[in-house]
């Protein structure tokens, strides 16, 4: 397989690993983006572990609850620009498309979202008139909705990052806190017992592998791995996080104080998966320039 420059970079942004070496492993794994990472990372040659997609995409996080307090939704609208996501306009229409999300029966997919009708005309109608308007690529990306039992609650971050989290027990403030430590340290699921058998058994792979390679005695590998292993799960799940108000205090101590437990949680950050254009500033007035001769 013809490794291209593209692959190399990718690899590069998502590892901090240098250019040859990021060549090298993708050839040893035929291309394969995930396969090379965790061959960087097993060889110590990766700086990081940057397995969250880039966030490149702009837009807006809009969170909207419904008189009772019981239905939430949590949505994202994307734009082309930060401009375009700061317009009255733009904001208005991810407002309109955050309440009708909250219609009963929840509308299954954005498909059925975008066919709900307000005053009239089709929310994806309503879409394809702002396009127009503004000028600029404007889509409804994923939506949420969330039907509580127990408290809920919601964080926003400048519009940018998003929260509804529910809990069993607590009290608002605390719901709050809660929301407000996903939006800040992003954990991957509730607690270890949530986290999937063949993601522990990757990264005990990856773990034994830099244990190895450190030099250490076979005998005693093991238990680095769980010891290291236990320090992962701190930091990727909820539970087991530090209170980023107070760092002496991990989040399942604050919960037990208050005899709450987290049900589930949703946390959406814009563009988070999208692989944003790139514009030649360079090139783009090149093409003025030839045009115009």
């Amino acid at each position: 397989m013809t490794i291209t420059a593209g692959l190399v970079k990718e690899l590069r942004e998502r590892t901090g690993a240098g250019m040859m070496d990021c060549k090298r492993a993708l050839t040893e794994v035929d291309g394969d983006i995930e396969r090379g990472a965790e061959l960087l990372r097993k060889s110590g040659q990766a700086k990081a572990d940057k397995k969250a997609s880039r966030v490149a995409a702009e837009g807006l996080v809009v969170l909207k609850g419904d008189d009772s307090g019981a239905r939430h939704v949590i949505l994202e609208v994307n734009s082309e620009t930060d401009f375009v996501a700061k317009d009255h306009n733009f904001k208005h229409f991810a407002d309109t498309v955050a309440k009708a999300a909250l219609i009963e029966p929840s509308p299954a997919n954005l498909d059925e979202l975008m066919a709900l009708e307000v005053d009239g005309e089709t929310l994806e109608k309503l879409r394809l008139e702002l396009v127009t308007k503004i000028g600029e690529n404007i889509s409804v990306r994923r939506f949420f909705v969330l039907d509580a039992d127990g408290l809920v609650g919601s964080y926003s971050h400048m519009g940018r990052i998003g929260v509804l989290v529910e809990l069993d027990g607590g009290v608002i403030e605390l719901a709050r806190d809660i929301a407000m430590q996903i939006a800040a340290r992003a954990p991957q699921c509730i607690s270890a017992d949530d986290m999937p058998e063949e993601e522990l058994a990757k990264e005990r792979e990856i773990l034994v592998a830099q244990a190895l390679g450190e030099g250490k005695p076979p005998e005693i590998v093991e238990k680095m791995v769980e010891g290291r292993l236990r320090k992962h799960l701190d930091e990727v799940t909820l539970l087991g996080q530090q209170f980023v108000k107070d760092p002496d205090q991990k989040i399942s101590d604050l919960l037990a104080q208050s005899q709450a437990k987290v049900v589930r949680f949703m946390r959406y950050e814009v563009g988070e998966g999208i692989e944003k254009k790139k514009d030649d500033f360079v090139q783009e007035v090149m093409a003025q320039a030839s045009q115009g001769s």
